[in-house]
């Protein structure tokens, strides 16, 4: 399933791969509008944490200038890792739409599932799969080319 949000999301995951960089995107929206987007930046900015969720997550607090996101959704092209998906607890948003299911790394329906786990403060609603072959691809290609 393909619409807007997560089209923006893709074109942010092509643009991490211009870069040499996983390619990974993230939208975050308010109130029907994306208030921030980012790709990948762990190897621009020789930072482990510059997943584009953080990235995006970083941009929307600023914006909106409060840490907590609790009406905003995000828009990502690969289920978040365990770091990612606190992110998204700790910042409290609302809704998370992922595209590719990530069976070694993600962390929300795979792995830790860190939304089940009793020591998490807040889920948000998840809805998987848009565009996830879209998404896929784009990791197939960009990994393929790698080796």
């Amino acid at each position: 399933m393909r619409g807007g949000f997560m089209d923006r999301a893709l074109k942010q995951a092509e643009a991490a791969a211009a870069r040499g960089e996983v390619p990974v995107g993230a939208v975050v929206v308010l109130d029907g509008t994306i208030i921030a987007e980012a790709g990948n930046r762990t190897r621009e900015k020789l930072d482990v944490t510059a997943h584009a969720e953080i990235e995006a997550i970083r941009q929307a607090a600023q914006i909106i200038g409060s840490e907590r996101l609790t009406d905003a959704d995000l828009y990502v092209t690969l289920e978040p890792c365990a770091m990612c998906a606190a992110a998204i607890s700790f910042a409290r948003i609302r809704r998370l739409y992922y595209g590719a299911e990530d069976v070694k790394g993600g962390a929300v329906d795979n792995g830790p599932r860190f939304f089940a786990q009793a020591t998490c403060h807040h889920a948000p609603e998840v809805y998987s799969g848009l565009a996830a072959s879209d998404a896929a691809d784009l990791l197939t290609t960009f990994f393929a080319a790698r080796r």
